[in-house]
């Protein structure tokens, strides 16, 4: 009697009961978090959650366990011993930079690069002074975020971190550059060339992190956490009531955080309107 009434008061992560849906992240950090508080908005059914050093080369025997009908993975260890899972469990993944090439069905996930027409949007309605947008990366990663859909943006498709540093030095001083999250070509060497030719030419960095706002960036456009797991909540509710969320195509944030350096707005005479600042979480002076 005393087990039943123990079981019925603990929340979903009790091992009591089954669990529809299984989490894997590590839940130390921040990000796991907040994504898992945006995930339990959307779903009314029981939830445990995993490390993923805790379910590694055993995930299968858990799902089993838990007779779970959804995984859910945060980041690519995660996600790697998710995929091994019977099709019958969907597999919804975050935490990864770009989406992966998976040919497993009843799968997808939400990435965490931003795409190119979020930085357009902000550079053409609140700074003017900012012509032209050079989007310097692989084309690979461009494909993936539009990265020459717009015609304010000047695609630079490169193969180095040499490329790349080339590339820079050729973009006019009427324009910005954005940096693509592309682990092989951000180099520390790299992306302290970017920043003395950013400063000598003039010309502001656009970066896909609040460490590049720290470092002098003009702004930054990061994933909302909270706003995937929200995401990630609604893909695993479809799932839930029977859908292959392979048909579902993996997608990028709705939501993100913007950061904001004023003082090197202000180096590089490029004025920052007061409605911009507010809606940044969090602002360099």
């Amino acid at each position: 009697m005393l087990l039943v009434l123990a079981c019925a008061v603990l929340f979903s992560a009790s091992p009591c009961e089954s669990a529809d849906v299984i989490i894997v992240g590590d839940t130390h950090l921040k990000p796991v978090n907040d994504i898992i508080s945006g995930v339990r908005e959307k779903l009314d059914s029981p939830v445990k959650i995993y490390n993923p050093s805790d379910v590694k080369g055993r995930l299968k025997g858990i799902a089993a366990k838990e007779e779970a009908r959804v995984v859910i993975a945060l980041g690519r260890e995660a996600m790697e011993e998710a995929l091994k899972l019977s099709p019958s469990i969907a597999v919804i993944y975050d935490l990864v930079i770009t989406p992966p090439e998976i040919d497993r069905p009843n799968t997808t996930g939400v990435y965490m690069a931003t795409p190119v027409r979020e930085y357009v949007d902000i550079v053409k309605g609140y700074l003017p002074s900012i012509r032209r947008i050079a989007v310097i990366g692989s084309h690979d990663l461009m494909k993936i975020l539009d990265g020459t859909a717009n015609p304010q943006v000047l695609a630079y498709s490169v193969r180095s971190s040499f490329e790349f540093v080339s590339a820079v030095k050729r973009v006019d001083s009427d324009g910005a550059i954005l940096l693509l999250p592309d682990v092989g070509l951000l180099t520390s060497t790299t992306i302290e060339e970017v920043y003395l030719v950013s400063f000598r030419k003039n010309i502001p960095i656009l970066g896909i992190s609040e460490k590049h706002v720290k470092q002098g960036a003009l702004f930054a456009l990061a994933f909302n956490p909270v706003s995937v797991g929200r995401q990630l909540g609604e893909k695993a509710s479809k799932a839930l009531n029977g859908m292959d969320v392979g048909q579902i195509p993996p997608s990028p944030s709705r939501e993100f955080e913007l950061y904001i350096n004023t003082d090197t707005a202000r180096k590089m005479g490029i004025h920052i309107p007061a409605e911009l600042l507010r809606k940044a979480k969090r602002i360099y002076p």
